[in-house]
């Protein structure tokens, strides 16, 4: 399949992989993106999956974090390749869109532009960032679909330890849920934002009461056992028509995710995320995804971008 997106910035490139056969019995991720269109199951049952990447870590550094996710794009592409694939749908790759510089505001744009063509071709859309700024990159894609244009309820749930409800006069990694919020109140619509994962030292008061004040939900990463994690989710899910899922790899504990700006101390454990996201995709509510703010430069063994290919498969399931 050739898609042209005239907001990406870098083309996307063949992805290469180990090599057991031709057959889809020895079918890997790799294959299947070179593949194009082609589905490797027949008929397939879900709609296509685009991946879109977003090189960017201007946001990280206005916010005065450790710098590096720019990278991440490719380090994501690099786990997935060699991974089984097992989706019952065809998955292309559209390229990168890239921030030059530290024009933030303008490679923010490019992406929610692509994003917004995808969605409107009918894709699954997933966005491998870039810092958590990718989430204000998204949503602009997202907030400019038919699904959103059209009423539809949009829920935002954000797998994170941090809020990132930050008020400062230069958006960085760390404004991007408020920079939502005042959107969809400029726009008339309710803003439903949901948290999974907070780790309350590592929030001011301030975050905990511009939360309240916007009537987030959210999880303290202490109480994040399975059980109530799903209800949790469950019922978020049950408010709304169509989800929004970004997935900050710092939720993480830093065992599990080495490679993120800022690693967590505590952490929800992997197999609880790895739930949410199974959750969601049998949910049939999932609009847009994205996985933000893994920094190869500080990746002990490919661990950080192993896990969240991983849970990019699962969300793609």
């Amino acid at each position: 399949m050739s898609l042209q997106l005239p907001a990406v910035d870098v083309p996307p490139q063949p992805w290469t992989g180990r090599f057991d056969g031709d057959g889809p019995g020895h079918r890997r991720w790799w294959q299947a993106v070179n593949s194009g269109s082609k589905s490797w199951n027949g008929e397939a049952a879900a709609k296509p999956a685009a991946l879109l990447g977003f090189a960017s870590d201007e946001g990280v550094r206005r916010n005065k974090g450790r710098t590096g996710a720019c990278e991440a794009p490719a380090a994501l592409r690099k786990a997935l390749g060699p991974l089984a694939f097992h989706l019952d749908r065809a998955v292309v790759d559209v390229g990168d869109v890239v921030v030059s510089g530290q024009d933030l505001e303008a490679g923010q744009d490019r992406l929610g532009r692509a994003v917004a063509a995808l969605l409107e071709a009918g894709h699954q859309t997933v966005v491998l960032g870039g810092g958590h700024e990718t989430a204000y990159a998204s949503y602009l894609g997202v907030a400019g679909s038919t699904a959103v244009q059209s009423g539809q309820r949009l829920g935002v749930l954000n797998l994170d330890a941090h809020f990132d409800l930050r008020d400062e006069p230069i958006p960085s990694s760390g404004t991007p849920f408020l920079q939502m919020a005042r959107a969809e109140a400029d726009a008339g619509r309710e803003f439903r934002y949901a948290v999974v994962g907070i780790s309350e030292p590592n929030n001011t008061q301030v975050l905990f009461d511009t939360a309240q004040k916007l009537g987030v939900q959210y999880l303290l990463d202490e109480d994040c056992d399975a059980d109530r994690v799903r209800d949790f989710v469950g019922g978020f899910l049950a408010g709304i028509d169509v989800l929004y899922l970004t997935i900050d790899l710092d939720v993480l504990p830093a065992a599990v995710a080495p490679g993120v700006s800022a690693p967590a101390a505590y952490g929800v454990p992997l197999h609880v995320i790895s739930a949410v996201c199974r959750q969601v995709a049998q949910s049939g509510k999932l609009l847009h995804l994205d996985v933000a703010e893994l920094n190869p430069a500080f990746d002990i063994d490919g661990r950080t971008a192993r896990t969240a290919a991983r849970l990019v498969d699962t969300l793609l399931r």
